[in-house]
């Protein structure tokens, strides 16, 4: 037999299970259409569909039944034997390889290049080793001796996986490169993706002439209709690693653990692929250092952002008053009408201090409590920075901050005399506060209103009470919270007053500001400690606070953004029905988020993955902003649901959605990166 044509093709593949017996219409299968395509070659003498002799395969042969074909089952992880084997049955002279994710090869093409091959005596012959057609026009021919050649020689799993890359490499051969006149390598219709189904059933539908058609049918039809193909029809899917990758691997040579904040370290996202730099940013969108464009649905500058990056009215209010200097020997009065502001809108404080990072608002916060209270011990609940009043509670339990932010936070430098200073308690568990308030004489109770669930059976309010009976001083850590869902802090929504409360992130709309506000006879203990800082008293934060605030009040921003976040939370929850993916629908609705009972990790990483393909920075979490508008919110849930189908496709099937993964898995744990 002169030419044998060996289609290789499985239902196991990893990206797509099953996608080669996906219906190209109600009446014929991917796989089915293949076969029919080769068919019509003058050239080829036989068709073997070359499967694996797995299970799941099986079905293959009663799919392909009464086309002309014929199966042969071999290994699935050595396919160069699977051809091998197929060649010594069938003794081939040549072999045509074409793969089962190529269902509209041309059979003109496949006869050219057939031609070619023989016409120049080659050993082997492609149009794929300079590519100048589609992807999903790839044909290659070689003789079996190659192939035998090949099969005794290789070694390595790539190329016992792939077939024909030793050959490809083998010296002494003669390799011919079928080039096309016209580039069309830009042109995708291959299947591998989701996305490529749908482009594959689009193409099929528009051609005339559906049962005798070339490759110049199907690029006149591309072209036709290239509003629908351009965002499509990419040159490949992988994701391409992003310029700042290097930066960071840079970056980790030289600063302990990369950067300055865990949030923003690209191995939480999507390691080695996530863009990790950025260059310019505005709106809800994030240009990074290559140039690329991205729509920011994950973290808007870890919640700071709330007006949208670089708000006009903002930034220019803190360039005006920059021209005038930003820091003297004297103080900025800026910061005298920002805390009138917070003092208006907090009536039960009437003192305010000022810092610039959360973390210090929460140091701060706790060293004035303790100066006033009686008892230095400190129960909380949530997170609250890195300082070691914090960190301590893990020379406890280095457990015990596992349920507050991230599991193994390390606590080496913090001084083992802060031990049993610091206790955990969780959010609705009233009774283990209570306990803890009788038996660890806490002077201090700190916490966040509310992060991922609501109150249960008046939990805050029982707390409140709890705190006025014992003379504990309550603190509400909103640095998150504040400006979210109501004008101020979300203690207001559960009518809740506490002493002390500390407010940051979307306070300066991204620049530094963060303010504590108390009571004054709570606060006045201040004085009687040390608390000072240089840059508390620059003046940039304190005008970008004093815009933001009048902005907030102006937008009624709060409302938006709940809005959107109460939308968003609705589509979650309808896709999760849809796709039977028991999502978790959790967080304030100003910052929605979601959980997957089962696997969440990887499949956090996996939906990180494929929306980045889109160009969308998102994870399971999402800071809203007023500048994300519904054509973004759109584009970002329309992308979601097709990736989430692709999740219950993988699991419908009993694959490893790790498999499914560019790269490594999203980290949640601290780890040290130098």
């Amino acid at each position: 037999m002169k030419n044998l044509c060996i289609v290789q093709a499985r239902m196991g593949s990893s990206r797509l299970p099953g996608k080669i017996i996906f219906n190209l219409d109600r009446n014929i299968s991917m796989i089915q259409f293949l076969i029919k395509r080769l068919n019509k070659s003058n050239l080829i003498e036989k068709i073997i569909v070359a499967t694996t002799n797995k299970k799941e395969d099986k079905i293959l042969t009663k799919h392909l039944r009464g086309y002309k074909c014929t199966l042969f089952f071999g290994p699935s992880e050595n396919v160069l034997k699977r051809y091998y084997k197929a060649s010594k049955k069938f003794k081939a002279q040549n072999i045509l390889r074409i793969t089962a994710d190529c269902p509209l090869v041309d059979p003109v093409l496949i006869d050219k290049i057939i031609k070619y091959h023989h016409q120049n005596s080659s050993d082997y012959t492609s149009n794929t080793i300079y590519s100048t057609f589609p992807n999903g026009q790839d044909i290659e021919i070689f003789k079996t001796k190659i192939l035998n050649i090949a099969y005794k020689a290789a070694k390595s799993k790539y190329d016992k996986e792939h077939v024909t890359p030793y050959i490809k490499r083998l010296k002494g051969i003669k390799k011919l490169n079928y080039k096309n006149n016209l580039n069309l390598s830009n042109y995708r219709m291959t299947l591998d993706y989701y996305e490529d189904y749908i482009i594959l059933k689009k193409i099929y539908e528009n051609l005339k002439n559906k049962s005798k058609f070339n490759l110049k049918n199907i690029i006149t039809v591309m072209n036709k209709n290239k509003k629908y193909f351009s965002q499509k029809i990419l040159k490949t899917k992988k994701l391409n690693t992003p310029k700042g990758i290097n930066l960071w691997k840079k970056a980790k040579k030289i600063i302990p653990g990369g950067n300055m904040l865990l949030s923003k370290r690209p191995e939480m996202f999507l390691p080695g692929k996530w863009p990790t730099y950025y260059k310019k940013a505005k709106g809800c969108e994030i240009w990074d250092v290559g140039g690329t464009k991205y729509i920011d649905m994950s973290l808007m500058g870890v919640g700071t952002n709330i007006l949208g990056y670089s708000n006009k009215k903002i930034d220019n209010a803190v360039i005006r008053n920059l021209k005038k200097g930003n820091m003297s020997t004297l103080n900025s009065y800026e910061e005298i009408k920002l805390s009138e502001m917070l003092l208006k809108i907090n009536p039960w404080a009437q003192m305010v201090k000022f810092a610039r990072s959360g973390g210090e608002a929460n140091a701060i916060a706790i060293r004035i409590a303790r100066a006033s209270a009686k008892s230095d011990n400190v129960a909380f609940c949530g997170y609250h920075g890195w300082h070691d009043w914090y960190l301590s509670t893990n020379l406890n339990n280095y457990k015990n901050l596992n349920t507050h932010l991230l599991k193994d936070l390390p606590f080496s430098g913090v001084p083992l005399s802060l031990k049993n200073t610091s206790f955990p308690f969780k959010y609705n568990d009233y009774d283990g506060l209570e306990k803890l308030v009788n038996e660890k004489k806490i002077g201090i109770i700190k916490m966040e209103v509310m992060r991922d669930i609501e109150p249960k059976n008046n939990f805050l309010q029982k707390i409140r009470t709890l705190a006025n009976k014992k003379k504990i001083i309550l603190i509400f850590d909103e640095c998150t919270s504040g400006f979210r869902e109501q004008f101020g802090g979300l203690h207001k929504k559960f009518k809740v007053e506490p002493d002390i409360a500390m407010y940051g992130k979307a306070l300066g709309n991204g620049y530094a500001i963060t303010a504590v506000v108390g009571k004054r006879k709570f606060m006045d203990a201040a004085q009687s400690t040390f608390i000072s800082s240089t840059f508390w008293t620059e003046r940039a934060g304190s005008v970008a606070a004093i815009n933001s605030l009048k902005l907030m009040n102006e937008l009624k921003s709060w409302k938006i953004i709940t809005n959107k976040g109460l939308g968003i939370k609705h589509r979650w929850k309808e896709i999760s029905n849809d796709y039977n993916l028991n999502m978790k629908i959790q967080g304030l609705n100003a910052i929605p988020k979601f959980y997957f009972a089962n696997n969440n990790l990887l499949k956090k990483t996996f939906i990180t993955q494929e929306l980045l393909k889109k160009k969308i920075l998102a994870s399971n979490s999402l800071y809203l902003s007023i500048a994300h508008k519904d054509i973004f919110i759109d584009k970002y849930l329309n992308e979601f649901k097709k990736i989430v189908e692709k999740i219950a496709l993988i699991e419908h099937h009993k694959k490893d959605i790790k498999d499914y993964l560019d790269g490594d898995i999203a980290h949640e744990t601290f780890k040290r990166l130098n």
